[in-house]
């Protein structure tokens, strides 16, 4: 039977030159002060140069100070293991984009790491900004052997909940004053529909969700340039986490919701259940609450008409002990998932995690350079379709 290949890989930071340290994103529109967050949350000052209206520019605010390998250094590694993936569809994360002056974002980074793959002249969609350019910083890309129908952003602002942080102070340490704010995530959630000839259309997320590491609270910093924080005080350090966490469960919800819409216009078709498949990095496991909000499992809704709006992690059936797509101070977690639809998992076949040569880039005096592969793994479900797949 024909079998199609679809993958995940958070390329990390994939540039075109070794770049320094930058400060967290800024969303345009945002209050003074603010970085795509509420008022109490501490930002960058300034916001990114050439950011749209319509959709945040995310820095790289995580990046090692350390020098940075070149490109050229990262695809001597990272081209075997592409080549070794065989995706027919791949999804990526991380993808910066690069001009010259004068010109437009290009997505020149990836194109040179594709360059004479079998990935080159895939058909593309990205993330974009208003002018229709990719982001500066951490664009989603999807690469597809078959034809994309159609594309979409998914970044519902008006949907955003308002918070204001009780922890929160002025710089003489007063409290904040300020009403609630929305809060921002700048990550859109890349949707497009992929044509699979007579076995259907795909519909394939790709995602890339808020961190773990808290987000920076106004007044409780104590070294706010640097890139480690370090907070003043434990209640503020919550703080941040529970900002941080509902940054990501936003996300999935986001991500949920359009789901049960594809669900929803389906449900006339009662002999066919939708092909759909979300993938990316989550920075969640199976068992924290973004992924079961994904999801949805029975077990828990306790809703049997819902049995069939399941998704269904396909690292499953990996045994556990190898069941980690990222190494953090010597433990592995998996954060990087393909979450599909049941009309999707009954061609399921397989599931691969390649992590055997997986760094554990997290301990101290441990730099980018010594690194020049992903910290992440690349996951990669194997589908087997009963008709033949479009040349």
């Amino acid at each position: 039977m024909p079998s199609i290949r679809i993958a995940t890989f958070n390329l990390e930071e994939l540039d075109e030159q070794p770049t320094a340290a930058t400060g967290p994103a800024v969303v345009a529109g945002a209050p003074a002060g603010v970085a795509g967050a509420p008022a109490g949350v501490a930002g960058a000052p300034a916001a990114v140069a050439g950011a749209p209206a319509a959709v945040a520019v995310a820095a790289a605010s995580t990046v090692k100070p350390s020098r940075k390998p070149t490109l050229q250094e990262r695809k001597r590694i990272m081209v075997p293991q592409l080549e070794r993936i065989g995706a027919d569809i791949l999804c990526l994360q991380e993808v910066h984009a690069q001009r010259s002056k004068g010109q437009p974002f290009e997505l020149r980074a990836l194109d040179d790491l594709i360059k004479g793959t079998y990935l080159e002249n895939f058909h593309r969609a990205h993330t974009k900004d208003a002018q229709g350019e990719p982001n500066a910083f951490r664009n989603l890309v999807v690469l597809s052997r078959y034809r994309i129908l159609e594309q979409e952003l998914i970044d519902e602002r008006q949907r955003r909940p308002l918070y204001k942080p009780v922890t929160a102070t002025k710089d003489d340490g007063t409290p904040l004053d300020g009403e609630a704010e929305p809060i921002f995530w700048e990550r859109p959630i890349l949707r497009v529909k992929v044509d699979l000839g007579k076995n259907g259309e795909l519909h394939l997320f790709n995602v890339h969700m808020k961190s773990k590491i808290p987000k920076s609270i106004k007044g409780q910093i104590v070294n706010p340039n640097a890139r480690y924080k370090v907070f003043k005080t434990a209640s503020a350090w919550a703080e941040g986490l529970f900002i941080s966490s509902m940054e990501r469960l936003g996300q999935a919800v986001e991500a949920r919701i359009a789901i049960d819409k594809i669900f929803n216009a389906a449900d006339g078709q009662k002999d066919k259940d939708p092909l759909i498949a979300i993938c990316g990095d989550f920075n969640a496991e199976n068992d924290e609450i973004p992924l079961k909000a994904l999801c949805a499992p029975t077990e828990e809704i306790a809703n049997k008409a819902l049995l069939n709006r399941i998704m269904i992690p396909c690292e499953r059936n990996v045994p556990e002990s190898s069941r980690y797509s990222l190494f953090h101070m010597g433990h592995g977690e998996m954060i990087d998932h393909i979450l599909v639809s049941r009309g999707m998992f009954g061609l399921f076949r397989g599931t691969e995690i390649h992590n055997e040569a997986l760094p554990d880039e997290s301990g101290p005096f441990r730099s980018d350079d010594q690194f020049p592969e992903s910290d992440h793994a690349p996951v990669v479900a194997k589908f087997e379709v009963p008709f033949e797949l479009p040349k």
